[in-house]
């Protein structure tokens, strides 16, 4: 009995010696993804196109809004001349256009966050081929990114790469 007790104190011993030294081998890292992504020149270009298309949505909503506020206006000014047949069919129609309008804004929001996702895509995949280049290099374990707000803690022993990532991607700024 005293030889199994001694074999599991000593196997106890090596395993959490074992544990000890494979845990000094591991590099963290951290990195702030949202800061890398805003320095990247590559996003300014992604955006402005973003921009112009949003302008281009935009204005075609707001097409269908003047249409429709042309309509209802004339609508307003003679309904009292309307026969009841008439009437129902201009607000059958009023209607069908609110639908229609509410729709594309529908469709529009869906198509922009598709064009976002495809516009910025070249852009994250980027940033996420330089992080793992850098944490490949140094020989990083790990790397956690600080810049989505779910990270609560991270010790001073983590090591920021946002420098050695701005590095390999040449921004300087």
């Amino acid at each position: 009995m005293r030889k199994v007790l001694t074999l599991l104190v000593v196997g106890a011993i090596i395993s959490v010696a074992g544990l000890k030294a494979n845990a000094q081998n591991f590099k963290f890292g951290h990195i702030n993804s949202q800061e890398l992504l805003t320095s990247m020149p590559d996003r300014d270009s992604a955006e402005s196109k973003l921009k112009k298309y949003t302008a281009t949505l935009e204005a075609q909503i707001e097409e269908l809004q003047v249409e429709f506020n042309k309509k209802y206006q004339d609508y307003i000014q003679k309904r009292a001349t309307f026969s009841d047949a008439i009437r129902e069919m201009k607000e059958k129609e009023l209607q069908e256009m609110q639908q229609r309008a509410q729709e594309f804004q529908q469709a529009a929001e869906q198509d922009y966050q598709r064009v976002q996702a495809e516009t910025m895509k070249p852009v994250i995949e980027k940033a996420d081929a330089a992080i793992k280049k850098v944490a490949k290099a140094n020989n990083f374990t790990y790397i956690f990114d600080t810049g989505g707000g779910i990270l609560l803690y991270y010790s001073e022993q983590s090591i920021d790469i946002l420098p050695l990532v701005k590095k390999e991607l040449g921004i300087t700024k």
